[in-house]
């Protein structure tokens, strides 16, 4: 897995990759009530606004990890957003997005290095 200093995970899936929020960014979030995610087929830049998240606590928006193409939404946040909290690195997920550029995940954050900036 990557991560993004938004507090995203990115995990390769074949020739896409899966992202979501860490687990530290869902206890942030508190509990999310309300998922709106980008269409299918969307091109997306870098830091373009594509998934709302609203919680009993306040309104926040993911951003594109990076450049490229989302072909796949969770479609079980739409009854469930809970699954945010309840299991943020599993079924949680938001989207799934085909990167424009592969090798741009390799300048993501490890594991380690994403823990060392949360602590």
């Amino acid at each position: 897995m990557k991560f993004t200093e938004e507090h995203e995970w990115l995990r390769a899936d074949g020739d896409v990759f899966v992202v979501g929020i860490t687990e530290y960014a869902a206890e942030q979030l508190g509990d999310v009530v309300f998922v709106e995610l980008p269409e299918e087929g969307s091109d997306v830049k870098k830091d373009d606004e594509i998934v709302v998240i609203e919680s009993v606590k306040v309104a926040s928006d993911i951003k594109a990890p990076l450049d490229g193409t989302i072909v796949a939404v969770n479609e079980k946040l739409a009854d469930a957003p809970a699954l945010v909290n309840e299991d943020p690195l599993g079924e949680g997920w938001f989207f799934k997005m085909r990167i424009d550029d592969a090798s741009a995940v390799e300048a993501l954050m490890d594991e380690a290095a994403y823990k060392a900036m949360i602590s």
